[in-house]
């Protein structure tokens, strides 16, 4: 399991935004409504109404879920932390075994980087003007005016997971990381942003900066 949700108070159990929760739980599902939509497809179809017995035996699932997770990331100095490891040795020693695959970021549910494509027609007097999906750690999405502001993978991942769990705070509120541990997963090599960060946080910040970077627009 590479889930650590739990650490991110982000689930298991789903507590707001959604529309359907379903919980296994042996050979039955408990449906819960979250939203107005929810409620009308509840309506909608015939369901017999969940008893005491299988909510209870579902929080335990939930529960058992949550404890069953054994990584974990520790969230309480970010962002600051990120801010202050920017030249974090750290960086090239991920930044060697990272293939800039974009598998990460192809499967993150939070991820929204695009590129924009105009695609004329054969008399090119019309073109269409499409929306992407794009990755961040692709070397073209860096280039700006003719120049790639991230022209180095070590550039391109700190890019990522600072604006993941850093910046992303300071643009939402909230951190962009949900602790699906998808990106875990499917990373060819085995790169574990828990295990990233902790190193961090354990070795104490290296960085010379001062000024805070700008990561992630």
């Amino acid at each position: 399991m590479t889930c650590f949700c739990a650490s991110m108070e982000t689930g298991p159990r789903a507590q707001t935004g959604f529309d359907l929760a379903l919980t296994e739980v042996d050979d039955r599902l408990l449906v819960e409504a979250g939203s107005e939509a929810g409620h009308h497809v509840l309506e909608a179809i015939s369901l017999s109404p969940a008893s005491e017995e299988l909510i209870g035996e579902a929080a335990k699932c939930i529960d058992a879920c949550a404890r069953s997770q054994v990584r974990r990331l520790d969230h309480a100095r970010l962002p600051q932390a990120l801010y202050d490891a920017h030249e974090h040795p750290r960086w090239n020693d991920v930044a060697g075994r990272c293939l800039a695959c974009t598998n990460c970021t192809m499967v993150c549910p939070t991820c929204f980087c695009h590129t924009v494509e105009e695609t004329p027609d054969l008399s090119h007097q019309q073109t269409a003007h499409a929306r992407l999906w794009d990755s961040c750690f692709t070397q073209e999405h860096g280039y700006i005016h003719g120049k790639n502001i991230r022209p180095t993978i070590k550039d391109r991942y700190r890019m990522w997971l600072t604006h993941k769990l850093a910046s992303w705070i300071d643009q939402f509120g909230t951190s962009g990381c949900v602790g699906c541990g998808r990106c875990i997963t499917w990373c060819p090599v085995g790169i574990d942003l828990t295990e990233e960060l902790s190193a961090w946080l354990t070795s104490g910040s290296r960085s010379s900066v001062t000024e805070r970077p700008v990561e992630g627009t």
